[in-house]
């Protein structure tokens, strides 16, 4: 599969050290930009879901 359509998130530093996400045929695919060998596969609907999760802090430490 081509590079070129991984994205990282604008928050991210110049640096390797980021996830990236894409779409491929209908599946969302996340990678560490420093092991891009290795590649988790979702769904759209549980890549929002867990986004929405953790903008909503549900994954925060709490001590």
């Amino acid at each position: 599969m081509p590079n070129c359509n991984w994205q990282k998130s604008s928050h991210s530093s110049s640096s390797d050290n980021c996830i990236e996400v894409r779409t491929a045929n209908g599946a969302v695919e996340l990678r560490e930009s420093d092991e891009g060998h290795l590649t988790l596969h979702t769904t759209p609907t549980t890549f929002a879901a867990f986004l929405q999760a953790t903008q909503a802090g549900e994954f925060d430490h709490h001590a």
